[in-house]
């Protein structure tokens, strides 16, 4: 086979600095640059210029049409195609594309969601160039990554509140830094999102309609062999799954995405794709195109991959683990505590500001991640708990406390960790340990938010966590440049953060029972569990003005964006529903009654043949399928009515809180019932693969 020259491919794709560098002239690359770097003004000629250099090189690398790639707040991506052909006058095509055509396009927008920003009739919407997120091509198509807005202005994605919540917390962070002397041109928040995902194999996920339907199964009893021994948790990875992430990593390489480590995850069938830190906004485009390639390329290898939050009861789920750090364009790290964190009050004072802004806005950061998927991982011990709190170890904590009490810090060496083995290597501990159920935990430099789902992107929770600590800053900024004391004032500052917001700080087991208690009873943290719970808080008052204070939405953006997570909540959950009784009807109910039949004709002919046969298996089968098909029945009827109640409710605040106390109950009632019948109904007759077919069959 021939060796990959990585470093040859990786960003072949892509219209990078590299290349800008190479092909544009020396004033316009200043200018663009300049433009990427201190969002200056983009002057159209500079735009016509680039345009030109884009196209030719699009067009040798074999691209035939553009689109203006945008993330509408359906969750996924989107794009038009159009040609770069235009009519010469000889009869034949000429190669076109403009600045004007770069920087704006106008797809229709009136069949996105808009939460009642844009009415059915009002189609007009406009795309923009972000020239911070390189264009590529993909599919032979040059894609420009692009915020996408309203005729009236209103952001209808999530690239443009991104973008915003960034510009705030650079303003602020630049406040902060200079008054400890130091001129920077910009502070941006860079973002690693470990992606975990599901892999199974196509023949089987086509055979399973809640699979089709929903990304996740409805049904299934647990086969005899789940994840309990841990075995396949950085185990060896299989050779069909190597063939998939070994293409996976050349087609994101090829996009300039930094695809780093590679595992098999807890759950059978389910792995891990890490990338190195990149800018939050370029990070997020990465992730939706990761995500993406995912599926298409699991699909050249007959598999699909899953990325539902809880594809499989019984067995983990999958997250999305979101570690965030803040960076100086002289490439600081504004969350590393250095060699002696105590003495580095500029790290102390960055930290308290995340400390204040996890805390003041817990509710936003809960709600940043709330999903009708994610609603089943939460707090499942397998992953955080819908309780939002921090985890800083035990040194952090140590210097947090001393301060607090003015107490001398009793600081130690770093600690040499002994293996007890004279031929391995001696090296010192990390100044925090990780704590798996921590929602929000400090891993040296960064911060790990725990609680985003696998499927979302990770826009949403970058949003509320940079304008939550843009809020911090900024109140830091407001009292520091007026103290006379700078050092005094800091000192009384820090101490006071630490006071007041410690009772965020938890590093514990937060999957006990005793946490969720201290957590809610003493501390007063929310335990905010389903989205119903959640997403309202996004109105709350002090919610909705720091947003709108830091320009990070306008208040018609805000009620938009709380009904269109209420609805496609409501949407995601009634689909399920009516998934489940399709099935039920379709193929579990004639299931069970053709193996009843089965057994009945058994059991009649065995007596004819000997009155002395007793026939235990068969009729007591018989008499507790029968039961449960009675129950089935029931319990099908009970949530069909459920659903159609759903018609009634005008509000979507009462539809959705009907989905969560009436809807999802009946669901898990029923099927709790066919999972039992499952296990006692023939494969043969089973309508449908079992999860051991759909967990071990890639395999």
């Amino acid at each position: 086979m021939e060796k990959k020259n990585v470093p040859e491919l990786f960003g072949s794709m892509v219209f990078d600095d590299r290349v800008m560098r190479s092909r544009l002239s020396a004033k316009v690359y200043r200018a663009l640059r300049k433009t990427i770097d201190e969002n200056a003004k983009l002057d159209v000629e500079v735009a016509e210029a680039v345009a030109m250099e884009m196209r030719d090189w699009a067009v040798e690398k074999g691209a035939t049409h553009f689109t203006h790639w945008f993330q509408p707040l359906t969750g996924v991506t989107a794009e038009k195609h159009d040609g770069f052909i235009t009519p010469s006058p000889d009869g034949g095509v000429i190669m076109e594309f403009s600045g004007k055509e770069l920087i704006k396009g106008e797809p229709d927008a009136s069949s996105f969601p808009s939460g009642g920003l844009r009415a059915t009739f009002e189609a007009r919407g406009y795309t923009a160039w972000d020239p911070t997120s390189y264009a590529f091509i993909k599919d032979h198509t040059l894609c420009i990554p692009t915020a996408f807005c309203s005729y009236s202005g209103d952001a209808l994605d999530k690239k443009t509140p991104l973008l915003r919540s960034m510009q705030a917390l650079n303003l602020q962070a630049k406040r902060i830094l200079k008054l400890f002397g130091k001129e920077v041109k910009y502070v941006r928040t860079s973002v690693g999102p470990e992606q975990e995902y599901f892999l199974i194999d196509k023949e089987m996920f086509e055979k399973r309609p809640d699979l089709v339907y929903t990304g996740r199964t409805l049904f299934g009893a647990m086969p005899p062999k789940g994840q309990e021994l841990d075995d396949h948790y950085f185990g060896v990875i299989k050779p069909r799954v190597t063939a998939f992430m070994e293409d996976l990593n050349d087609e994101l390489w090829k996009l300039g995405i930094l695809a780093k480590t590679e595992h098999n995850e807890v759950a059978p069938a389910q792995h891990e794709l890490a990338p190195i830190f990149s800018t939050t906004n370029v990070a997020t485009d990465n992730n939706q195109l990761t995500m993406e390639i995912m599926q298409k390329v699991a699909r050249k290898h007959g598999m699909v991959c899953l990325l539902h939050e809880k594809p499989f009861a019984g067995v983990n789920g999958s997250g999305k683990h979101n570690n965030w750090s803040l960076a100086t364009d002289t490439g600081v790290n504004l969350l590393s505590p250095g060699e002696t964190p105590y003495e580095n009050a500029q790290f102390l004072l960055f930290l308290c500001a995340v400390v204040q802004a996890v805390d003041d806005y817990q509710d936003l950061l809960r709600l940043s991640v709330a999903t009708a998927g994610n609603d089943h991982r939460l707090g499942a011990n397998e992953a955080p708990p819908a309780i939002i709190s921090v985890f800083l170890g035990d040194e952090l904590s140590a210097i947090l406390d001393a301060i607090k009490t003015d107490s001398p810090y009793q600081g130690k060496e770093k600690e040499v960790l002994k293996l007890g083995v004279h031929v391995l290597p001696r090296f010192s501990k990390d100044t925090t340990d990780r704590n798996r159920t921590s929602p929000f935990a400090f891993t040296g430099n960064k911060f790990e938010f725990r609680s985003l789902g696998s499927s979302n992107s990770i826009a949403c929770c970058n949003i509320m966590l940079n304008a939550a600590v843009a809020e911090s800053l900024k109140q830091y900024a407001d009292r520091l440049e007026g103290a006379k004391d700078f050092e005094a004032e800091l000192h009384d500052l820090i101490k006071e953060v630490i006071t007041k917001h410690e009772r965020i700080l938890f590093n514990g087991n937060g999957y006990t029972d005793e946490w969720v208690k201290e957590a809610t009873e003493k501390r007063g943290l929310l335990n905010l569990k389903t989205t119903a719970d959640a997403m309202p808080h996004l109105l709350d008052k002090k919610n909705m003005d720091m947003l709108m204070a830091h320009k990070v939405f306008t208040e018609s953006e805000l009620h938009s964006r709380c009904e269109i997570m209420l609805e496609n909540y409501c949407k995601t959950v009634n689909i399920e529903g009516h998934t489940m009784v399709d099935m039920v009807r379709k193929n579990y109910l004639p299931a069970m009654e053709g193996y009843l039949y089965s057994l009945a004709k058994t059991t009649s002919l065995m007596r004819s043949v000997s009155e002395n046969v007793k026939c235990n298996y068969e009729v007591s089968t018989m008499e507790r399928l029968s039961e449960l098909t009675d129950a089935i029945l029931d319990r099908v009827e009970k949530l069909e009515k459920a659903l159609e109640d759903l018609k009634d409710f005008e509000d979507i605040i009462k539809t959705s809180e009907a989905i969560r106390d009436d809807v999802l109950p009946k669901m898990e009632d029923l099927r709790k019932y066919v999972d039992e019948a499952e296990m006692l109904t023939s494969e043969k007759c089973w309508p449908f693969p079992s999860y051991g077919k759909l967990l071990f069959s890639v395999y």
